[in-house]
């Protein structure tokens, strides 16, 4: 039987950043809570990144999660939007470190192909499936939909990485 394993996934962005928390034991999955934190696009961006690692630092330590998984930045044809983007997930990924809470990286194909069955699957199947495999899932952004993705993404990777170390 697998241990009962608290996860926490984010998809960052610095207007928007999902978030959300699974518990995950075998291949069971629930939902516990998911959201989204917002800056103010008229605040300095160094200002925004510490409205959003205060925030994800006050989730972590309301939710204490086991692990984190955070989705990767994929580079657009903006260079200053993907820049920004970047710093949001520098933050995303340094806030669960200083914790100490061990955090891995998913690429968006990856995230859809764990969800949907496909890497090419658009957001609104990926909420949907989200909503299949969390009942419960508040999903008031596709935002916190994708961050929840994420969180079961990382489920089912390391259900996979247990039973091939178990073997």
């Amino acid at each position: 039987m697998s241990a009962l394993v608290r996860l926490f996934g984010v998809d960052p962005g610095l207007r928007f950043t999902g978030w959300g928390v699974i518990e995950s034991e075998g291949n069971r999955l629930r939902h516990l809570a998911d959201g989204v934190i917002a800056t103010d696009a008229d605040t300095p961006v160094p200002e925004r990144l510490r409205v959003l690692h205060d925030a994800l630092a006050e989730l972590l330590a309301a939710w204490l999660p086991d692990e984190a998984a955070v989705e990767e930045t994929y580079v657009n044809r903006n260079g200053a939007a993907t820049l920004k983007l970047g710093y949001a997930r520098g933050v995303a990924l340094l806030a669960p470190a200083l914790r100490g809470i061990p955090v891995t990286e998913y690429g968006a194909k990856a995230v859809k192909r764990a969800v949907v069955g496909t890497g090419a699957a658009d957001k609104e199947q990926v909420a949907m499936m989200v909503r299949r495999l969390l009942p419960g899932a508040t999903l008031r952004r596709a935002d916190a939909s994708d961050a929840l993705a994420v969180a079961i993404c990382h489920a089912h990777h390391r259900a996979t990485k247990s039973r091939w170390v178990a073997a």
